[in-house]
């Protein structure tokens, strides 16, 4: 029931995305609409917006013009100039799982509350996980390199120090155990994977596909065990080069190295050393320090190196509908005064 009837409260969505997999489509707004609490009217934003990051890009004008009346706001994160404008707002809802640029003072010192959609992404990125992994435990880089050469030739595969085994055989570090983390050991350990997670309160228990957790003051000791080290935290001041040079230097030859976290938690430069070195087995990256991935930058032209340009959670055909059971529910709860699923620690930075 967009903008009718007498309703004083007002939610505005706006997901016009540019990428037209990231767009809410006809029938996400009719779910809206028809899960409208009493009180509520609900304004589609029709201005396109950029679905990449969590609230970096300018707004839409008309997005700052409709949210001063706004209640709750519905988009990708959250623009400092639709803040500044929603004088009104209590609730923003962001359908992107990072929060990082919509922390800036003024919000982290308000009394908004903002959720985010950590988890809706989960089962997309452990299977880009899984398959990043396998490209290198089954030798597809070299197959690929053989391939653009025409060439024949089992020796990477089938001598004394080949690099394949199964993820059955590997010991897996998962540096994150929250949502996305778990979902990824999950992945990993349905294969027989040993999976040790990473949580800043182990105390709160060993989620499904961990065998056990520890807390951050034990990655050095986890380290140099570990066949896969998987990079699945939050960006906040603690996380930032969490796996510096320091850290890449514990690892195995056999190691693999995978970031669907954020690119600031790695350091790129003593990666490519290391993969250039051959001091680790490869990397699989989907996020990087700034994006786009400069032209110049080293990891392009590096074999052991798989990328991507920060797509391990696109899912077409089941995010619109993870994203509006969030969603829907959350606004259900937020109207009676229920508690909200991902609600974010805006000091905590997640």
């Amino acid at each position: 029931m967009p903008d009718s009837g007498s309703a004083s409260r007002l939610l505005v969505v706006d997901l016009a995305a540019t990428s037209r997999n990231w767009s809410l489509p006809g029938e996400g707004r009719e779910r809206i609409a028809a899960a409208t609490p009493r009180g509520w009217r609900v304004h589609f934003v029709s201005a396109p917006t950029v679905s990449d990051g969590d609230g970096g890009r300018p707004p839409s004008d008309e997005a700052v013009r409709i949210v001063a009346d706004a209640e709750a706001y519905f988009g990708f994160g959250l623009a400092k100039p639709v803040f500044e404008a929603g004088r009104k707002l209590r609730w923003v809802h962001s359908a992107a799982a990072g929060v990082g640029a919509a922390l800036f003072p003024e919000m982290v010192a308000s009394d908004v509350m903002l959720t985010n959609s950590a988890g809706i992404y989960g089962e997309p990125i452990a299977e880009y996980v899984l398959g990043g992994v396998l490209h290198f435990l089954r030798g597809f880089d070299f197959a690929v390199a053989q391939q653009h050469d025409a060439r024949w030739d089992k020796a990477p595969f089938v001598s004394d120090d080949s690099p394949l085994r199964e993820v059955g055989d590997c010991a897996v570090l998962v540096i994150g155990a929250g949502g996305l983390g778990s979902a990824i050991a999950r992945a990993l350990s349905a294969l027989g994977a040993r999976c040790v997670g990473v949580r800043r309160r182990p105390e709160r228990g060993v989620p499904r596909g961990f065998e056990r957790v520890v807390g951050p003051d034990a990655i050095d000791a986890e380290l140099g065990g570990a066949e896969v080290v998987i990079l699945a935290t939050p960006s906040t001041p603690e996380t930032r080069e969490l796996l510096d040079r320091a850290r890449i230097a514990r690892l195995s030859r056999e190691a693999i190295v995978v970031n669907v976290g954020r690119g600031s938690l790695l350091d790129e430069e003593a990666l490519a050393d290391a993969l250039e070195s051959g001091s680790i087995r490869g990397a699989v990256l989907d996020v990087f320090r700034e994006e786009p991935l400069a032209p110049s930058s080293r990891l392009w032209k590096i074999r052991r190196a798989l990328l991507t340009p920060h797509v391990s959670g696109v899912s077409p055909r089941r995010y619109w509908g993870r994203q509006l059971d969030l969603f829907i529910d959350n606004w259900a709860r937020y109207s009676e005064g229920r508690p909200l699923r991902n609600l974010v620690d805006k000091r905590a930075g997640y």
